[in-house]
């Protein structure tokens, strides 16, 4: 136990060191090579979009959300911009204030959820004057009521409590629960609000680390730090059938427990962050088997970026003591596959990475948060 705890300080440390390392060197991608696959493919994007505002709609609603948010992340694009300004009239179509969501007027249950989050974020995004304001705190409001929690007759004990899924009658996992994590954050809603605390609780249920967190009976099998895709009924991992960690989860794991106030010297963060020092790629969704350690990839990119930037680390020292420039390999691998007409799409068509408008949108925000530091 005490080597145990010996290892969780030096992580915690070395999570501390590294942002100050490396001081007398630049830190992130070569500026020129980042401009250009940006202005790319924000240029597909502008050429993809519908003529009311919207892209891929026949696919899901949220695709805008992300979409927009990454062109206004971005920042290549005024205000103004025409493609600015009918993206943000169609989100606005889509607001519900009879319910209080932003999927629509009739949205099929299991959009809400997710659509609402990502149209949040997008709405908080281009929030620079306040005039999205009712919006934002609207959506966070409904938000919080699709929560897993005391309003649905749901208890601490429940391995379904404090989660959020696709609405309040779907299966609750990490997925789903990061964006709702990501979007009340946006709209500005303090770590100190209830939401976070409950959050935290089937967050930490998610990983696999036996201790104090975590009571599910499956915690110390694997006991490697790692994330799984839901703990909520029977736990899964889209990984495989053994509940291993993988990724894309383990990322959003660590992000959603930053995010909800948890210290970055807190033992689920340190056992996760040695996960992510044993498996820093960025080639591949690491922990899924091979022949199908694509899948997810450029959600992978993007919740990876948003976890080190939120970690506040410029490099990675990997298990072999190499250090990574995150921003910069993140950026290399997107060059690599970035298409002649400024668009990404991955060839392993799950969770909707066959659209080339929602993959790109995720390959924008990644480099959102990869910018070149000078």
């Amino acid at each position: 136990m005490r080597k145990q705890m010996f290892g969780w300080i030096a992580a915690g440390l070395a999570i501390l060191l590294l942002g100050l390392s490396h001081v007398s060197r630049a830190v992130g991608p070569d500026e020129k090579l980042w401009d250009q696959l940006v202005s790319k493919g924000v240029a597909y994007l502008r050429s993809t979009q519908a003529a009311d505002g919207s892209w891929s709609k026949e696919r899901s609603l949220g695709i805008s959300g992300v979409v927009m948010t990454a062109l206004l992340r971005t920042g290549k694009l005024p205000d103004n911009d025409v493609t600015i300004v009918r993206g943000l009239r169609f989100l606005e179509s889509l607001v519900n204030p009879r319910e209080g969501h932003i999927a629509g007027e009739n949205p099929r249950d299991q959009l809400k959820n997710y659509v609402t989050s990502v149209n949040v974020m997008a709405f908080a995004e281009a929030n620079k004057d306040g005039r999205y304001n009712k919006i934002v705190q609207d959506g966070a409001r409904y938000l919080k009521m699709l929560q897993w929690d005391e309003g649905e007759e749901i208890l601490r004990q429940d391995n379904r409590y404090g989660g959020a899924g696709y609405d309040s009658k779907s299966r609750p996992d990490l997925s789903n629960t990061q964006f709702f994590i990501d979007a009340l954050k946006a709209a500005g809603v303090p770590s100190s609000d209830p939401a976070y605390q409950k959050a935290i609780i089937f967050v930490s249920r998610c990983q696999n680390l036996k201790s104090e967190f975590n009571d599910q009976p499956w915690a110390g099998k694997i006991n490697d730090g790692g994330f799984i895709y839901t703990c909520a009924g029977d736990p899964e991992s889209k990984a495989g059938d053994d509940l291993r960690s993988y990724g894309s989860m383990t990322y959003a794991g660590v992000k959603s427990l930053i995010y909800a106030g948890v210290s970055k010297d807190d033992k689920r963060v340190q056992a996760a962050w040695e996960w992510i020092r044993r498996n820093y790629t960025v080639e591949r969704n690491p922990g899924f088997p091979p022949g199908r350690d694509q899948l997810g990839l450029y959600y992978y990119y993007h919740t990876m970026a948003k976890c080190l930037d939120a970690l506040g680390v410029d490099y990675v020292e990997d298990a072999q003591g190499q250090k990574h420039d995150w921003r910069k390999d993140i950026t290399e691998a997107l060059a690599k596959r970035q298409r002649p007409d400024g668009s990404w799409v991955n060839p392993a068509d799950r969770w909707m990475e066959g659209d080339a408008n929602l993959v790109t949108a995720y390959a924008l925000l990644a480099l959102s948060y990869c910018k070149p530091k000078k």
